[in-house]
Order: C-alpha cells, then sequence, then structure tokens
C-alpha cells in the first residue's frame, strides 16, 4: 500500500490537551473530526444521527483524555471510543424505533444523499473501478459495516491494522479473518454491481432480477452470485480487476459538511462559545412539523390554489441525442472544505465502460400557451409530437438598474436545489447561487458544470428515456434517481398510471433511491394519479423510496402562500409517510393567463418560505424553479447571466 501522512493530532498535540492547554485542545477536537465523522458516517450508511453522534464522540473524548495513559495510543483509544458510540447509538435506535408515532417516524428518517458510497463517488470523482468498489459497500451484511468503516480507513492509509484491532476488541489474528471475510464480499460484491450495470447485460442474470426492488442487499448479493458462479455470460466478469488496495490507497477523508464546521463543534464539546442551537440536528430537522394538524383543511387548500392554471414552457427536448463528454462529477452537498487532493495519478485505473450516448435537451425556447387550460402546458417546438422546451437561456445583456445591488452573503443548505437549463453562465449562476443540489430533468447536465458546494441528481423524465444508456448514466449520479416527470400532464411526460408501474421496475433495477413520479397537481388527492401509482405500486411490491412533487401559488400574499404551500406538503405526508422532495416550486398564478409577482414579492416569498421547508422534518429537498431568468419579462429566475441576480436570485443566495 502506498504510505501517506496520516491525518489527525500528533503526540505533542495529545500531550499538551492532556495537560490542560486551551489551544492545543481546541486543535486536537479539530484534527480529529474529520477522522470521527469519515467512520461514523460509513458506519450509520448516512443516518441522521451522524451529527449527533460525531459531537458525543468528540465529548466522551474530551471528557476521558485526562485518563488517557499512552498518548502514542490516542487514536486507537479515539477509534474504540467512535465504534462504541456507533454501536449504543444502534441500540438506542432499535430500542426506540417501536415507539415511535407516524409523524415523528419523519425524524429518524436517513438523508440516503449521505450514504457514504454515494459521498465517496460524488466528492472524489471515481474511476470506473473505484466506483464500483463504492458501490459494493452497500451490498455487505450487517455485521460488517462497522469493519467496512474502519477497513476503507486502513486501505486509504488513516488507520494501522492494530488499531483496526483495538477498536473492535479483537485480536490481531482474529481482526485479520474478519478482514479476509469481509474482503471475499466486497470481491463477489463488485461482480455483481459490475453484472448489473453491464451492457448488453446477460439475459439470465436479468431473469434473477426480475422480483428484485433495485435495494442492494445480503441476500441479493447471494442470489447474484450464485448466478455469476455458474453463468458462462457472466464468466469474464472479473477480467481486469485491479486489487482494491490498489484502488482505495491515496484516497482522502471526505471533507466535513456544514452541519460539522469545526467552529460550532469545537464551541459545543470544549466550551469555548456559546453551541449554535441547530447543532446535532441534521440538515435542519426538528420535531416541529410546523404543518397544520387539519387534514382535511390542508387537502383543500393543497388542490384549490393549484387548479386552472397554466405554465410557461421550461423543459428540454429529450429525443435530441448527442455524443456527451465524460461528465464532470460533481464535490459534496454541503462540503465545508472542497476536496483539493483527487484520487492518486500514478495509480493504475481500471478498465472503464464505454462512454454512453445520451438524450440531452434542445436549444431551450421560452413561451407560454395563449389557450386556456385547467392545469399547466407548454409550448412544443416543432409539432404536437415533439417533446417540451423549456425556458429560453438570456443571452443579452440584462436591463440597466440605477445602481448595482448590495453583495449577498450566500448561504447554504443542504435542503436547497434549483432546477437548471443551459444559458450563458449557467454554471458560474449555479456556483454562486447556495444550492446544494440540482437537476436538469434529465440524466445529464450539458454544457453545466457541477461545482463542489453542489450536487447533479438524474432523472427519468419520461417513457421514452427509459433506456439502457439513460438508466446507466443516472448510475454514474449519485445515489439518488428522479422518476417520471409530471405524467399527469398531456404537455408533459404524459403516462397512464398503468404505463408507469410497466416500466418502473426498470428504474428500480438502476440500484438508485427512488424518487416517485414527480405529479403536477393533486398529490393529496384520493384515487388522483399519484395515488393510483402508489396504491399499484404497493400492489405489485415495488420500492418508491420518496414522494416527490411541484407547487405553484397563485396567493401572492407571503403568509398565505406560506401556509399553502406548508399545508399541501403536510396533507401529501399524512398521505403516505414517506420523505418528500418538492422539485418545483415559485409563485406564479395559472388562473387567467400568467401572472407573476413583483420582484420583492417573489423574494419576500423565498425568504419565508426557505425557512419553513427546512424546518419540516419529512421535507428532504426542494429546487425552485429556476435558475434562468430573461432580463426582458417577468419571471421567477434567480440569474439573468452568470453574475447578475433578480431580487429573487439575492433572497435564494441569503437563504438558509
Amino acid at each position: 500500500m502506498l504510505k501517506i501522512h496520516r491525518s489527525g493530532p500528533g503526540t505533542g498535540v495529545v500531550m499538551a490537551a492532556r495537560a490542560g492547554d486551551r489551544q492545543s485542545l481546541d486543535h486536537l477536537v479539530a484534527q480529529c473530526l474529520p477522522l470521527v465523522y469519515n467512520i461514523v458516517g460509513r458506519a450509520l450508511k448516512g443516518h441522521a444521527d451522524v451529527d449527533d453522534v460525531v459531537q458525543e464522540t468528540l465529548l466522551r473524548m474530551v471528557r476521558g483524555l485526562p485518563e488517557l495513559q499512552e498518548p502514542s495510543a490516542f487514536r486507537s483509544w479515539l477509534v474504540a471510543i467512535t465504534i462504541r458510540q456507533v454501536r449504543d447509538r444502534e441500540r438506542v435506535r432499535a430500542t426506540a424505533r417501536a415507539r415511535n408515532t407516524r409523524l415523528e417516524e419523519a425524524e429518524a428518517i436517513p438523508d440516503p444523499a449521505l450514504d457514504f458510497a454515494g459521498l465517496t463517488i460524488l466528492r472524489l470523482g471515481l474511476t470506473e473501478q473505484r466506483r464500483e468498489v463504492a458501490e459494493a459497500t452497500r451490498w455487505l451484511d450487517p455485521d460488517d459495516q462497522d469493519l467496512l468503516s474502519l477497513w476503507w480507513l486502513e486501505e486509504t492509509g488513516e488507520l494501522e491494522r492494530a488499531e483496526l484491532a483495538s477498536a473492535l476488541g479483537l485480536s490481531a489474528r482474529h481482526a485479520s479473518v474478519r478482514v479476509q471475510r469481509m474482503k471475499k464480499q466486497m470481491e463477489v460484491s463488485r461482480l455483481v454491481v459490475r453484472g448489473l450495470g453491464a451492457a448488453p447485460g446477460c439475459s439470465g442474470l436479468d431473469e434473477t432480477a426480475s422480483t428484485w426492488d433495485g435495494t442492494p442487499s445480503p441476500l441479493w448479493r447471494k442470489r447474484f452470485a450464485r448466478h455469476i458462479r455458474g453463468c458462462p455470460v457472466c464468466a469474464g466478469l472479473d477480467r481486469k480487476l485491479v486489487p482494491m488496495g490498489r484502488l482505495l490507497s491515496g484516497l482522502p477523508l471526505l471533507a466535513l459538511p456544514t452541519s460539522l464546521d469545526p467552529a460550532r463543534v469545537l464551541a459545543a464539546v470544549t466550551g469555548s462559545g456559546t453551541p449554535p442551537s441547530d447543532l446535532g440536528t441534521h440538515h435542519g430537522l426538528s420535531s416541529n412539523t410546523g404543518g397544520s394538524s387539519e387534514p382535511a383543511r390542508a387537502a383543500g387548500v393543497g388542490r384549490s390554489h393549484r387548479a386552472n392554471r397554466r405554465r410557461p414552457a421550461r423543459r428540454p427536448d429529450r429525443r435530441a441525442t448527442h455524443a456527451v463528454p465524460k461528465p464532470v462529477l460533481g464535490g459534496a452537498a454541503v462540503a465545508l472544505v472542497a476536496v483539493a487532493v483527487l484520487v492518486a495519478a500514478h495509480l493504475t485505473p481500471g478498465s472503464s465502460a464505454p462512454a454512453a450516448k445520451t438524450t440531452l435537451p434542445a436549444p431551450p425556447t421560452r413561451a407560454v400557451t395563449a389557450s386556456p387550460s385547467p392545469s399547466p402546458s407548454v409550448v412544443r417546438s416543432a409539432s404536437p409530437s415533439t417533446s417540451p422546451t423549456r425556458t429560453a437561456a438570456p443571452t443579452s445583456k440584462p436591463t440597466r438598474t440605477a445602481k448595482a445591488a448590495a453583495p449577498v452573503q450566500v448561504a447554504s443548505s443542504a435542503k436547497k436545489g434549483v432546477g437548471v437549463w443551459s444559458f450563458n453562465g449557467a454554471s458560474q449562476a449555479l456556483a454562486t447561487s447556495g444550492a446544494s443540489w440540482y437537476y436538469t430533468w434529465a440524466t445529464q447536465h450539458p454544457g453545466v458544470t457541477t461545482p463542489p458546494s453542489a450536487t447533479f441528481v438524474p432523472m427519468i423524465w419520461g417513457a421514452a428515456s427509459v433506456t439502457d444508456a439513460s438508466l446507466a448514466q443516472a448510475r454514474a449520479h449519485g445515489p439518488y434517481l428522479l422518476g417520471f416527470n409530471e405524467p399527469d400532464m398531456a404537455q408533459q411526460s404524459n403516462m397512464t398510471v398503468e404505463q408507469a408501474l410497466e416500466l418502473w421496475p426498470r428504474l428500480m433495477k438502476a440500484g438508485k433511491i427512488l424518487g416517485s413520479p414527480a405529479v403536477a397537481t393533486g398529490a393529496d388527492v384520493p384515487g388522483g394519479w399519484l395515488d393510483r401509482f402508489m396504491s399499484g405500486a404497493a400492489a405489485r411490491g415495488y420500492r418508491v423510496d420518496f414522494i416527490t412533487l411541484h407547487w405553484y401559488g397563485g396567493d401572492f400574499r407571503t403568509p398565505q402562500a406560506v401556509d399553502q404551500l406548508r399545508s399541501y406538503l403536510e396533507s401529501v405526508y399524512q398521505r403516505y409517510h414517506k420523505p418528500i422532495w418538492l422539485t418545483e416550486y415559485a409563485l406564479i398564478d395559472f388562473s387567467h393567463g400568467t401572472r407573476f409577482p413583483t420582484p420583492a414579492q417573489q423574494a419576500a416569498f423565498i425568504t419565508a418560505s426557505t425557512k419553513t421547508l427546512d424546518s419540516l422534518p419529512y421535507l428532504q429537498r426542494y429546487a425552485w424553479f429556476g435558475l434562468g431568468a430573461d432580463p426582458s419579462k417577468p419571471s421567477s429566475g434567480l440569474f439573468t447571466n452568470g453574475t447578475t441576480t433578480t431580487a429573487a436570485g439575492r433572497a435564494f443566495q441569503a437563504a438558509h
């Protein structure tokens, strides 16, 4: 293994901190934080409790430091404390799980975006075989997850074998046996990942996977491995496999999320200041839902304000096919410090699959339909059979203002996202928007470079997008996959419930955390499109991991609009009891033509609504519609070019 400098404090810092030097103690906590976060995050697979466990681990470390006899054994001691805290939290969660009420369960919903396999892929831009190793970790037995968190750090040079064994309370020999057994599971899992992602695939493996729900598990690893061992088609999957040690050595630790800002953790753990009130909460989760306790009222509001509306054209043509350059993989969703050191260049990369073709957006256009419609509609670029087009990229100079707007301090939130299409300066606008994630209504992001501060989430837009190439592209972009876009709209993906259910198993087999089709209206309506889809999925045993929906408000009074949005979301959650993503929202009145609020009203709504959305425990993400704005006409957009913000854009930047 390549020997690299390990992170963490030296013996001198430990001794000074143990002797009571406050500055050394602060340095000790700050230097230990990345190591503890990487162990806890991987062991808990990104559960919402990660921040709490990290903070409690460091608190116990500080309290126990005066009793540490051998400063040279500090790392082994710290890792042992970390693993003990992970196990304690698992026991507490298991005990409390049975007592949770249904709404309280929202507090325990893990945010799959923090899955460390997905984060490793996203943040470090892994080559194909390194990506397969990261994906393979999801298939391990539960008993091996703690060992995985330590072994991964051993392979990357952060831990020694003696530290690993000490942390688990095992002898060196027993620890080696455990590691070898897990590595065998990992090798099998790599073949499973490779086989499921092969194009063209094995028909026999596809048949075996016909009843698989798309969620990696030890049981399905064994079933797939049984097929692979006896299949002549799958016999070549192990060709050119690079040893895992060579693939992983030299990888840096994952950067900390903003929720674990070292200054804030230091304040809470060492008492060097007043601990922030939100430290220990995860992504803004709290026990207060902020929603209405009257489901009937919520359902009514959720429907009435969305009726009889028309919407500007905004989505790309999915049928134009182009060759795509190798995608630029995104950085951390909420990284405090960008990962500057990527995979060591001198290591031998694995064989990569050929670059797939993809369906990309056509040059967008902006227009509004003139014909009245009870639901939103869009202008088509050519004939009624073509796919819808999207908001025009502003290419002209922005209108002049009397004076430049005051600089805005950009804030970030793990929930805050934006819908993006290609326009002049889109990449720069995205990087400075404060969005932690974005999507393009497609499986790629042509013309948009993912900044270190954001992640890209792919979408399978409609029936024509369910192709091997599109699904392969989706698999390359992190843990999430968004389902069909507004299938309840004739002007959008326009799918029947039966058609969507027939295609859904192919989306599940992508192995991603899968969002429901994003309906335009009526997500809370009994017997509505989404309700029938969810009932059909449950009857067939299909997996839907979270609910995706859209909302546009025609009441431009800020308190009323925020209340209507919150009530609608609460009603949807009460119906399905699943995490929710709000992937399009803004103030636009479609009841009589298309009417926008004043810039000040739109900005005020962004400020108030984001605070409410961040407080809802079941609302995992939201995306404003959208990043681009036409400077010549009213819109809900945030940027007219790469640097010029609208009033809404400045409010969005400041929202957190």
